[in-house]
């Protein structure tokens, strides 16, 4: 058998575009909060573990934690402290939200970003696919959290087709997700499962 006919070299780079999507989707999960309480303090106690995973200087995620919880707070060590006694999952949730906001590039999902200034902008560059994107403005609290909408995997939704990835996928929100789905069209309204989620993003399949 011929190995390079065509149907040979055309299903292994279907194959190929399969691992390199299954990569991309378990490549990267947003760190889970270890949290404990000392009195009436919280403590983070993978604060340096977090910050080795998004590639952040510490500075910059402390303040946004401050600012967040409201509440006060410092580096000590490895660990984060705050003031007050505040839920784990409250400090996941803000996580989420600054590597939606701050880490992640959306037009490929990847973390592989730089954080840059450039005049009185903070600009999010990626090194994936090189899209360049303006962080200043923040998605408004309201939408990120709408309605308390969650996603879960296995579970079909209707969503419509906002914009297309750079690498063809259709992208569309639901709540403060960010959803990647094949073969979809822009402007199309569409049903799709589920199939992985990773922090705040998520990664779906056209339902016929």
């Amino acid at each position: 058998m011929d190995i390079y006919d065509y149907k040979n070299l055309l299903k292994r780079v279907h194959e190929d575009e399969s691992l390199k999507r299954l990569e991309d989707t378990e490549r990267f999960t947003v760190p889970k909060v270890d949290v404990i309480y000392e009195g009436r303090t919280t403590i983070l106690r993978n604060f340096e573990k977090i910050l080795s995973a998004l590639n952040r200087d510490a500075d910059h995620l402390l303040k946004f934690f401050l600012k967040e919880l409201g509440t006060a707070g410092e580096k000590d060590g490895t660990r984060a402290i705050f003031q007050g006694k505040i839920p784990a999952q409250q400090i996941q949730n803000k996580l989420e939200e600054y590597v939606e906001t701050f880490v992640l590039c959306q037009e490929c999902g990847r973390p592989d970003t730089q954080l840059i200034k450039k005049d009185r902008l903070l600009l999010l560059r990626c090194d994936a696919c090189g899209a360049v994107r303006s962080v200043t403005t923040r998605k408004k609290k309201g939408i990120l959290e709408k309605s308390g909408e969650i996603l879960e995997e296995g579970k079909i939704y209707e969503v419509t087709i906002s914009d297309i990835g750079k690498k063809g996928d259709g992208v569309a929100h639901y709540g403060k997700y960010t959803i990647y789905i094949p073969y979809a069209v822009k402007g199309a309204k569409v049903k799709v499962r589920i199939e992985k989620i990773s922090g705040t993003l998520a990664f779906a399949k056209l339902v016929q």
